[in-house]
């Protein structure tokens, strides 16, 4: 049996169930089995006479709709999205559906990386993008390749609303368009990227300006009006002058003696 730790494995044992599960993506799909678990501590709410192991969709949805209707009863928390991963076998869907099961009947905490995925940190992801990325880059899926190995023809069937299955095939596509763009940046040279200008320009940080020293005498400024607008505050602050400083010399000016004009003689008369 893959896919199951040793203790979920011991487990489904014991219980003796019909038909062994050895590959739980394909045995457990229709419910049968995971009814006959369920009527080993639920005796009287689960009558296996009501399910059918048939292989078909139909088959499929009527044990499902039996079992979702018990576990809403029961109030048990199971996933929405383990039920329909299971349904459509997706990757991983069954065995995270076991192990969730197994908590819930046995009263038993069992952490893993499938379990961790179902918490509010983390996002369900039921595709084989674990599985490609084991694989060397010329073996890994094509975008067309991608959709068939995650949208299953069950999906279709089940809800056959256009619109949905466009935004799951679409989905897919973006999901398939990042993991190339990743690695198109793991290996550039795989992919001959070439590095941009932009790139290849050498960066260096801009200069920064040197604090002028000032003078005791030239921080020396008498102001009047408002002190918000004072110059060298931080809302005006005082330019910086990297020139020297000029001295000027006071020029003495003689004044016109006055009386020598009054003095003067008048021409003309």
């Amino acid at each position: 049996m893959s896919g199951l730790p040793r203790e979920v494995l011991k487990w489904i044992q014991s219980l003796d169930l019909t038909w062994q599960i050895k590959q739980p993506k394909w045995d457990l799909t229709n419910g049968y089995l995971i009814a006959e678990i369920f009527s080993w501590y639920f005796p009287q709410d689960i009558q296996m006479h009501s399910y059918n192991n048939g292989t078909s969709l139909d088959s499929k949805q009527k044990n499902w709709d039996l079992l979702k209707l018990f576990i809403k009863r029961h109030k048990l928390e199971i996933p929405e999205e383990l039920i329909e991963g299971t349904i459509h076998c997706k990757e991983g869907a069954a065995p995270s559906l076991c192990e969730r099961i197994y908590e819930l009947l046995t009263n038993r905490k069992w952490v893993s990386d499938r379990v961790k995925k179902q918490s509010p940190e983390f996002e369900v992801d039921f595709t084989d993008s674990a599985y490609q990325m084991q694989l060397p880059m010329h073996a890994r899926s094509t975008a067309s390749k991608a959709i068939k190995n995650n949208l299953r023809v069950t999906e279709i069937m089940a809800d056959p609303n256009l619109i949905l299955s466009a935004q799951k095939a679409q989905k897919i596509i973006n999901d398939h368009i990042q993991h190339r763009n990743i690695e198109r940046l793991e290996n550039p040279d795989r992919f001959n990227v070439k590095p941009t200008v932009g790139e290849k320009c050498l960066r260096r940080p801009p200069p920064q300006p040197s604090q002028p020293t000032f003078e005791a005498e030239s921080t020396q400024h008498t102001f009047t009006g408002d002190p918000s607008q004072k110059p060298g505050g931080e809302d005006n602050p005082l330019p910086m002058s990297r020139e020297p400083s000029v001295q000027f010399k006071e020029i003495e000016v003689k004044q016109l003696d006055k009386s020598a004009l009054y003095n003067m003689p008048i021409q003309g008369y």
